[in-house]
């Protein structure tokens, strides 16, 4: 996985120390368990055993902290686009795949802005390209992108009646953006 940013938002791709990594971890598990809104300060710090001033001396902010899952998540979100196949409809299973499987990395990296400022360089631009090159165009891309993101979110929030078969839906709208692709 590529670095990923630490304090001192002036050089986002540093190498994180063994405590940043500690702390990241502790994070990345606290995510896992309670969500993004369990994801606090306060937490990290008694979960490492210190009090939450000492986290400052390792990170600026919440920010920043989250900033290095979010890093983390669209790295792991990349490769598992990349690695998912070609065409829209092997980018839009492997979207899913890793949405479900992350519902809570998933939901801090799409649920609020991106923290540009503070992610290494071309990151962004390189989750995005494998549903730009899929669609063939970057305007079809991002309506692609908005039915999976919509899609996934509503799953994630259980808004489908039990019975729903989503894959069909799933289909239907792929083969349809393949169509306008063509």
């Amino acid at each position: 996985m590529a670095s990923a940013p630490a304090t001192g938002s002036s050089v986002p791709d540093r190498e994180l120390n063994a405590r940043q990594r500690e702390i990241v971890s502790v994070a990345r598990a606290l995510l896992v368990e309670d969500g993004v809104e369990g994801l606090t300060l306060g937490r990290v710090a008694a979960r490492l055993g210190i009090k939450p001033p000492s986290l400052y001396k390792h990170f600026a902010n919440k920010r920043e902290l989250e900033a290095v899952l979010i890093a983390e998540g669209l790295e792991a979100f990349t490769q598992a686009l990349e690695w998912g196949g070609q065409g829209l409809a092997s980018i839009a299973r492997a979207y899913r795949r890793f949405a479900l499987s992350n519902p809570q990395l998933y939901r801090l990296i799409t649920e609020r802005p991106l923290p540009r400022d503070l992610l290494p360089d071309g990151l962004e631009a390189r989750a995005a390209a494998p549903i730009v090159a899929a669609a063939g165009d970057p305007d079809l891309a991002r309506a692609a992108w908005a039915f999976a993101h919509g899609m996934v979110q509503l799953e994630l929030a259980d808004r489908f009646p039990p019975d729903a078969e989503l894959d069909p839906a799933w289909t239907k709208a792929i083969e349809a953006f393949e169509a306008a692709a063509r």
